[in-house]
């Protein structure tokens, strides 16, 4: 569904991403992993159109989204949880939901995914015409991934969905994150969280300093020791 093909972003002189190649077939749960600063997210940013690749190119379903504004490759299918969650803090719920939906001119069917997101979330059902800014850390990160949901996603990126909340929460959201897949959405899964994103990811790769340096299926980096010493520690669950 998605292929990053020689992938090279800078910013100014620094070299964020040096030529990484990663795919993200139909139906499946992909982590990119990788420490702070390793270009994760800019890997996101350059798939959504928000920075510019130095070189490479993104295919997706395809298409080659080089060079399109980042409406029109929403548009094409693809929605984003970003880094912080970022929901519209004086909205409502209800708001914050419908504006992922702003895009869609299928007007008559947001009744239906709506309800949808409300079986996903019982929690935003309940505080639908709560200002989205008094909710907890993790229900703010259910609504922002209720929100993109609401855009009917080909393919959902997740940047950091666990950065920043509690153990339990943290089980919690990807327990939903593994009921999407399982009711089709395809899912590429960034995170710092090692751990919790193997537990669910069919394959993953491994970002340092920009460069993809190990890949493999979930089982696969998890038993590999330089993987285990350097992002997993010993004994450590989510």
């Amino acid at each position: 569904m998605l292929e990053v093909l020689d992938l090279e972003v800078a910013y100014g002189p620094i070299r964020a991403l040096r030529g990484i190649t990663f795919t993200v077939p139909a139906g499946r749960i992909v982590a990119l992993l990788g420490a702070n600063g390793a270009g994760k997210t800019t890997a996101i940013r350059a798939i959504t159109g928000l920075v510019a690749l130095k070189s490479g190119r993104i295919l997706f379903q395809g298409e080659d989204l080089g060079g399109k504004p980042p409406h029109e490759i929403i548009r094409r299918g693809l929605a984003v949880v970003p880094e912080g969650r970022c929901v519209f803090s004086n909205l409502t719920v209800r708001e914050n939901l419908l504006l992922g939906a702003y895009g869609r001119r299928d007007k008559e069917a947001l009744s239906y995914d709506l309800n949808k997101v409300f079986r996903y979330f019982p929690r935003l059902e309940e505080r639908q015409n709560q200002r989205a800014g008094t909710l907890s850390g993790g229900e703010q990160q259910m609504l922002a991934i209720g929100r993109a949901l609401m855009s009917r996603p080909r393919l959902l990126l997740l940047d950091e969905p666990s950065l920043g909340l509690a153990p339990l929460l943290v089980r919690e959201v990807f327990q939903i994150i593994q009921h999407l897949n399982a009711a089709g959405t395809t899912l590429l899964l960034v995170e710092q969280n090692a751990f919790a994103a193997l537990s669910i990811a069919h394959y993953g790769y491994i970002l340092e300093n920009g460069r993809l340096v190990l890949e493999g299926s979930g089982a696969e980096l998890w038993a590999d020791p330089h993987l285990q010493q350097a992002y997993l520690g010993n004994g450590l669950e989510y």
